[in-house]
């Protein structure tokens, strides 16, 4: 695996770090789930980058975030599936991955980085939202006597 060079603040372009992610065989094997593709299409995904932005700063800004390489489930929300396919799940990954030194706080452009990450992933790989159901039909008067009046 090629290393690419950081850029200032050790983020790397985008789009080259999404196709390499692209060949990794674990990175590529994530998928959403029924529930959390139901999650995401009812919340919008300014909702779900939103709580993106608050797994970064919460879970891996800090220099030693606790339990480090843990941290983050492998299910559960729309945001834990991405950040495992995208390498922004731990201060190890985002290491190996995207060239951000680990033992260091993230920058706020490191943070928003990894959630522009996340972000592309979701806009990528998460299922389409389903179809509206249509509409039911309105219903029929039931024939409850011939055409033509009463019964004989």
């Amino acid at each position: 695996m090629t290393r690419l060079p950081a850029r200032e603040v050790n983020v790397k372009p985008t789009e080259q770090c999404w196709q390499r992610l692209q060949t990794s065989p674990f990175r590529a094997r994530f998928r959403l789930n029924t529930h959390d593709a139901a999650y995401l299409h009812a919340k919008g995904l300014p909702q779900v980058l939103a709580h993106a932005r608050e797994f970064i700063a919460r879970r891996l800004a800090a220099a030693h975030p606790a339990n480090d390489g843990k941290q983050t489930p492998m299910r559960g929300h729309p945001v834990f599936v991405a950040q495992h396919a995208t390498a922004t799940c731990c201060r190890g990954c985002l290491e190996k991955w995207h060239g951000i030194p680990r033992g260091v706080p993230l920058s706020p452009a490191q943070q928003a980085y990894s959630v522009e990450m996340i972000a592309l992933w979701l806009q990528r790989r998460a299922p389409a939202a389903p179809a509206p159901a249509p509409a039911p039909a309105a219903p029929q008067q039931l024939e409850l006597l011939p055409p033509g009046g009463r019964e004989r």
